[in-house]
């Protein structure tokens, strides 16, 4: 992991105001799961679960069409917004 830490980009709200930002914590998230470390990426950012199915989802609906895409879209979108802003209180908290 550590060649991937190299090319991280920083958290300009964290460097300029010194507070975490909602998206803190992504890309060591997905530079764990590449690692193959997926209980610490979860621990690491609660969201990349869902953000990935979100995306794979989009991207899927791009070329292949299917009944119910618009509502489990809309259901992941939320999923992925609330335990973003819910995981960020919480990091607020402690």
């Amino acid at each position: 992991m550590d060649p991937i830490e190299d090319y991280m980009l920083p958290c300009l709200n964290k460097k300029l105001f010194g507070v975490e930002c909602m998206g803190c914590g992504m890309q060591r998230s997905i530079a764990l799961i590449l690692d193959g470390q997926f209980i610490e990426a979860f621990h690491m950012y609660p969201a990349i679960y869902s953000l990935i199915a979100l995306v794979l989802s989009i991207g899927t609906n791009i070329f292949f069409k299917f009944k119910h895409s618009n509502k489990i879209i809309a259901v992941l979108a939320i999923v992925t917004v609330a335990t973003i802003i819910i995981s960020y209180i919480i990091k607020i908290i402690n």
